[in-house]
């Protein structure tokens, strides 16, 4: 492999651990969801990984001048990419433990595949979700709808909810009770589109 095809793989995948850890990204896998910060950190060690052998490999040979010059830069880029992929990974795993993450892949499945995955949060007296539509890739960015409970109250995790589908997407209903009320966002649609 060439220098400048070393470089640019090594920054290529340092570049999607930096986006994957700061994005609301979720994969799903056999049926259990990785967050973002789970695939930047994946991503993370295995670009460190390729990095650490590229570099031995590159020693090994003559580079010209300007080649030696454009790594310099590359390694500048890449480390920077390296820190900002490590404190969002960091920063997501956090998160998740201060805020006592669940992470639920919903039954049954819509149309063409497509899947609802909830991630619920509880946070001193407010409890919060999302909801995500999940195609055959397993890949999704962005959620289709969020909602508030008093107290901390998780929905999902108690069983209040109604997921329907119907042929263009399903309608995820969000209940709370009498003293945990929803306070926000009751129902949303669910769209694979």
């Amino acid at each position: 492999m060439s220098p400048a095809v070393s470089i640019a793989t090594g920054t290529g995948s340092l570049a999607l651990a930096a986006v994957a850890s700061w994005s609301s990204l979720l994969l799903v896998v056999q049926g259990r969801v990785i967050p973002g910060w789970g695939v930047s950190a994946v991503l993370l060690f295995v670009s460190l990984v390729l990095r650490w052998a590229l570099t031995r490999v590159g020693r090994l040979t003559d580079a010209s001048k300007l080649l030696r010059k454009r790594a310099k830069w590359a390694r500048l880029g890449n480390s920077l990419l390296i820190v900002t992929a490590s404190l969002g990974t960091t920063w997501g795993a956090v998160d998740d433990l201060i805020s006592n993450v669940e992470y639920r892949v919903l039954r049954p499945a819509g149309p063409k595949g497509c899947t609802a995955v909830v991630r619920e949060t509880s946070f001193l007296v407010i409890g919060n979700g999302e909801v995500y539509a999940v195609g055959r890739t397993g890949l999704v960015l962005g959620e289709s709808g969020s909602w508030t409970v008093d107290d901390g109250y998780r929905p999902i995790d108690a069983g209040t909810y109604e997921l329907s589908w119907g042929q263009e997407g399903g309608h995820l209903r969000i209940s709370g009770t009498s003293t945990d009320p929803v306070l926000h966002g009751a129902s949303t649609d669910i769209d694979c589109g």
